[in-house]
């Protein structure tokens, strides 16, 4: 247990989100804020056997405005990190005013991997940032507003490139007219063949062939929403559902002899979330 004020007073953050281990042996956590609930984009350093609080990654000062996601690749010495909103106006549920006035982030940020230093933000306009992705040869980051962007070195600089845009849909009964495809969790297959995310608030999930990195194609694409609509009418929980592949065309179909529910918990219903695999997966190959 990792109590919040330890957080606040040896790194002055709050709202902790994601977690890697470093090769190091300690454990690295973003965090999206500050104990008064304004954005604060930093990260907190635990030792990898007591779990004790070390102190901040980042140099003092050098937070970035709001936090939210990182990925790092000591290959390329770089960390890219990214933006979410402030946490004061997230508890309370999304309010497309509080994007006007200046509670949601909108950058991409490069970090030094070994001095930790901030070397580079860019700047992604109004459709502000999600998450971080690797590969062997880029970063990628998702966008708020369904965009994906390509990063990539560029005279000592990073350069960023939208090379996939999901259009809104038209809705009726909602907060707005149209309903971004909110993009998600994304993953790189080990082979740097495939891209693959989760169009959260469309339902679906999307297989792009980026073999040819500024110009991905789609390839698979299979709805989910209305199995899990289904599935939660009469009850509250989450569910894990399994997706066939096929990575020589690509193409996706869901595995109907597969389904975890997780409102059958024993001391009641789950929201999961992410999950790995002990031997490792697509995300451990920052070592390799």
């Amino acid at each position: 247990m990792v109590e919040p004020i330890d957080l606040y007073w040896k790194c002055g953050l709050a709202n902790p989100h994601t977690s890697h281990c470093l090769g190091s042996g300690q454990i690295m956590i973003s965090c999206m804020g500050e104990p008064g609930g304004g954005g604060k984009g930093g990260f907190v350093l635990l030792d990898g056997e007591t779990f004790e609080v070390v102190g901040n990654w980042e140099h003092p000062g050098e937070a970035a405005p709001f936090g939210y996601d990182f990925w790092y690749q000591p290959r390329h010495n770089v960390m890219i990190s990214t933006e979410w909103g402030a946490p004061k106006a997230l508890i309370h549920g999304f309010d497309p005013a509080h994007v006007k006035e200046g509670h949601y982030g909108s950058s991409l940020h490069v970090w030094d991997w070994t001095t930790h230093r901030k070397l580079q933000t860019l700047d992604l306009g109004e459709d502000g940032s999600r998450c971080p992705s690797d590969d062997e040869y880029c970063s990628f980051g998702t966008l708020w507003c369904c965009l994906m962007i390509l990063l990539f070195p560029q005279k000592g600089d990073w350069a960023a490139e939208k090379v996939i845009s999901v259009p809104s849909k038209k809705v009726e009964g909602w907060m707005l007219p149209e309903m971004p495809g909110l993009i998600t969790d994304i993953l790189i297959s080990l082979d740097d063949r495939f891209l693959y995310f989760s169009n959260w608030l469309h339902g679906d999930i999307r297989q792009y062939d980026i073999t040819d990195r500024r110009n991905p194609r789609l390839v698979g694409q299979v709805c989910c929403h209305h199995i899990c609509l289904v599935l939660m009418l009469n009850r509250e929980g989450s569910v894990m559902m399994q997706i066939d592949v096929d990575s020589d065309q690509g193409g996706l179909s869901v595995n109907e002899n597969f389904l975890v529910d997780f409102g059958k918990e024993p001391d009641g219903p789950a929201l999961a979330h992410e999950l790995r695999y002990p031997g490792g997966d697509c995300t451990s190959d920052i070592w390799i």
